[in-house]
């Protein structure tokens, strides 16, 4: 009885932990929208709770502070990101279907989702002086540059061609395409887009080894 009685407490304790956590996932998202139009340093737990449905006693029961709270709603929006890439990466037949794929998608996601991805560097920016945060903003970070060499080691594999760039150096790359297109973005630059996308068509065949990698790839 005794036993039964244990794995029946560990049981509910699980479910509670598992609704706890589903609850802080249900919160951050609502509160993304909000976290995004303000930023970092514009937003307390007491904005947030002023545009959505929630109270503020309400998020600072399952948040301990805003930091936590951004920290878990870029996770997820980042998350997402990731799953959309990787997607690319599992229905691509060819290295063309790569590159445009992938470029696609980065000038959409840039149209779209522009004042996410400036809450996200906003939290990586404000990780150099808030040393609280800055594991998770690196842990964020490296899984976009996982995502990053999946891409290309992907486009590299299909083109036939050894990568000629580390990791860290690709990501460098096309993350900072991105940061500066999204700056002209929000300048209200409307061919931001469009120009990111040429430039990561044009630059993606440079991380490969050999010169001729266009003819490889075209034929």
């Amino acid at each position: 009885m005794t036993k039964v009685a244990g794995k029946n407490q560990e049981r509910i304790a699980r479910r509670q932990v598992d609704k706890f956590a589903e609850r802080r996932a249900q919160l951050a998202a609502t509160a993304l929208q909000t976290l995004s139009e303000l930023g970092y340093a514009r937003t307390s737990l007491r904005d947030i709770a002023q545009n959505s449905e929630f109270s503020h006693g309400v998020l600072h029961y399952y948040f301990n502070d805003k930091v936590d709270l951004i920290i878990e709603s870029v996770k997820q929006y980042k998350a997402e990101c990731v799953k959309r890439y990787d997607e690319i990466v599992a229905t691509a037949r060819t290295a063309l279907e790569i590159k445009y794929g992938f470029s696609a998608a980065l000038a959409s996601t840039l149209h779209d989702d522009a004042s996410m991805h400036r809450l996200w560097y906003d939290l990586r920016n404000q990780s150099l002086f808030e040393e609280s945060f800055r594991a998770d903003v690196l842990e964020i970070d490296q899984s976009l540059q996982r995502m990053i060499w999946r891409i290309v080691s992907q486009y590299a594999e299909l083109a036939g061609t050894p990568l000629a760039v580390s990791s860290s150096a690709a990501y460098a790359i096309f993350d900072g395409l991105f940061q500066q297109a999204l700056l002209r973005q929000l300048a209200g630059h409307g061919d931001a887009g469009r120009q990111l996308q040429e430039s990561v068509e044009s630059i993606i065949d440079l991380l490969l080894v050999e010169a001729e990698v266009g003819e490889r790839i075209s034929s």
